[in-house]
């Protein structure tokens, strides 16, 4: 029941403020430890620290909360923040609206949810970037937490949002080996997120289709949502001079955005109910 009360939290009220969100301190945790992060030595010592701040009170919480009778609405409470579906829908929704009115605004919008610059980009190429966000969100902030939470509690929900956090931070290539553990531990840890969401999302009947194009991308998992939504659609999706994603099918359109989201959602909301069936 925890995980349910977390969607329908997450539905009807959104993000907690930003002073309360326990991704917000893991990104100030993670932003004062990075100066001190030298190498590869170091920056496990700081990754795993943070990684025991946040997880074990949240193991801690866990244990406690979990044979009272009204635990599972404090674990649902604990459990919101640590995924968020409502507000990447919202985020690619509000990229497509300001595409069909100024596209200087759409590629700044764009801008908050993805790393690669923005400033040149075409209307195809903001609508591409905006759906591969969406995909790989999907599977980084949706499915995967939600799957951690299934498999090993809050400590397990809290431990993939820290790595994932750290990987967003610290594991950028150009950081070298002072980002190279934050960036391994966040591949290890959405091995199996990222396929099963390559797996939901991609018709059955292209799977096969899905393994070629998925292996295109630098990323060991990224690429798995991010072509099997481009399979959904039958469109096209790239980054310039890095990958294009099912190539031969055309760039998309408004409609394809739509369907996009609905699928998103779809598949978000399926996989709680499903995991909180599993629970119960």
């Amino acid at each position: 029941m925890s995980l349910l009360l977390a969607l329908l939290l997450d539905a009807l009220l959104g993000e907690p403020p930003a002073r309360l969100h326990p991704v917000v301190l893991m990104g100030r945790y993670l932003a004062w430890a990075w100066p001190r992060v030298r190498g590869l030595g170091s920056g496990a010592f700081y990754w795993t620290l943070g990684a025991l701040l946040f997880t074990l009170p949240a193991f801690l919480l866990d244990l406690l909360l979990r044979p009272l009778a009204w635990g599972w609405l404090l674990l649902g409470l604990l459990l919101k923040p640590l995924f968020s579906l409502r507000m990447l829908l919202e985020e690619v929704a509000a990229v497509e609206r300001a595409l069909g009115e100024d596209l200087e605004e759409a590629r700044r919008r764009l801008s908050r949810i993805v790393s690669r610059p923005t400033e040149d980009l075409s209307p195809e190429e903001v609508r591409e970037a905006a759906l591969e966000s969406l995909s790989e969100n999907l599977s980084d902030s949706v499915l995967a937490p939600l799957l951690y939470y299934a498999l090993f509690g809050l400590a397990g929900a809290a431990l993939y949002r820290y790595a994932n956090t750290a990987d967003a931070m610290w594991g950028y290539p150009a950081h070298g080996l002072r980002g190279t553990f934050a960036a391994r531990a966040d591949d290890l840890l959405n091995l199996l997120p990222a396929r099963l969401t390559g797996l939901l999302l991609c018709p059955p009947r292209l799977w096969p289709r899905l393994l070629q194009e998925a292996r295109k991308t630098p990323s060991p998992n990224a690429g798995f949502p991010m072509a099997a939504l481009a399979l959904r659609l039958g469109v096209r999706l790239r980054k310039r001079g890095v990958y294009a994603l099912n190539p031969e099918a055309p760039s998309l359109g408004p409609r394809h955005i739509r369907l996009a989201l609905g699928w998103a959602r779809a598949i978000g909301c399926g996989i709680g109910l499903v995991l909180t069936c599993t629970l119960l």
